[in-house]
């Protein structure tokens, strides 16, 4: 199994974490919804994670599979004073709204893409930024939302009324980037009914709750865990590329003189030729593996460390 404290070979051209508070628009990412005296019984039993132990303030990132096991989405829960927001990749939105609502009617929530806007706050000082414009030394509410501490000096933004912000703008592109580096997963429309949670680490990211009892595809999940039914796990690979990639890229690893399938691009940060990518791939790839893109034959990728331990 892959360790993520041995260190690969690794490019220096990766996204540049700013020197000064940087303002990221997000249009890739869109948010969902609940609302109604009913809205954390229902979305307790469609989603991985403990929705019912969350305070306002709080969130969470989690998944909401098919029956199966299979993910429609993973996303952020945001815990607001009367509502309940569901962030995640906008490709993904038109799949995932409607299998989300497919019960409500028997429930007393209304469920539908919220107005907030999604923006990213990352650079030196934003944690001091942060404080003086709300008040916040971590996660909490805001006027008309919610902002989520990331890591240090990186936080997300989503609010009906955010206040303007005076700041240099940097692309989406770039925070995708370090989405990727903190190695947090975000599925796009390829990858619907393609993966259970722990295929995307979500075990790793306290996505899944093991103890709250059923939702939809919580089989599935539970037998993953306790009778080792997972041999998949999201991976971090750098190297550089001859053309545009794109979430559901194919991978191909290195067999001697020959290539074979190995797995599937799930987000991409790329400038020029140096390219970073989130991929899911067997459990027990090996730290030296080489890797290239499909029909890309002068491609080249590595396995880079997860920022975190990866558990079962």
């Amino acid at each position: 199994m892959f360790c993520p404290c041995r260190t690969p070979i690794m490019s220096s051209q990766l996204p540049v974490f700013p020197a000064q508070p940087t303002l990221y628009t997000l249009p890739g990412f869109a948010a969902i919804r609940l609302t109604g005296e009913e809205r954390v019984k229902y979305l307790q039993g469609q989603v991985t994670c403990d929705v019912a132990a969350l305070t306002p303030g709080q969130q969470t990132l989690g998944g909401h599979c098919d029956p199966k096991g299979k993910l429609w989405s993973d996303f952020r829960l945001l815990t607001l004073a009367s509502a309940l927001l569901l962030v995640l990749r906008r490709s993904a939105l038109a799949r995932e709204l409607p299998e989300l609502k497919k019960f409500a009617v028997f429930s007393k929530v209304e469920i539908v893409e919220a107005p907030h806007t999604l923006a990213g706050l990352a650079g030196s000082g934003c944690d001091a930024l942060m404080a003086d414009t709300f008040g916040l030394t971590g996660s909490g509410l805001i006027p008309g939302g919610m902002a989520v501490r990331l890591e240090a000096d990186r936080w997300l933004l989503a609010s009906e009324s955010l206040p303007a912000l005076t700041l240099p703008e940097g692309s989406e592109g770039d925070w995708m980037g370090f989405e990727i580096l903190a190695g947090l997963p975000h599925l796009e429309a390829p990858h619907q009914g393609e993966y259970i949670p722990q295929m995307i680490n979500l075990q790793a990211l306290n996505g899944i709750s093991f103890t709250k009892g059923c939702y939809t595809g919580q089989e599935t999940v539970a037998r993953a865990k306790y009778r080792g039914a997972n041999n998949r796990a999201l991976f971090l690979l750098e190297g550089n590329a001859g053309r545009e990639v794109s979430a559901g890229d194919t991978l191909e690893l290195r067999l001697g003189e020959n290539w074979r399938r190995s797995g599937m691009v799930i987000n991409v940060w790329q400038e020029g030729d140096a390219l970073l990518v989130s991929a899911v791939l067997p459990k027990d790839t090996e730290v030296d593996a080489e890797f290239r893109l499909k029909e890309d034959e002068g491609s080249a990728l590595r396995l880079r460390p997860l920022p975190y331990e990866l558990v079962d």
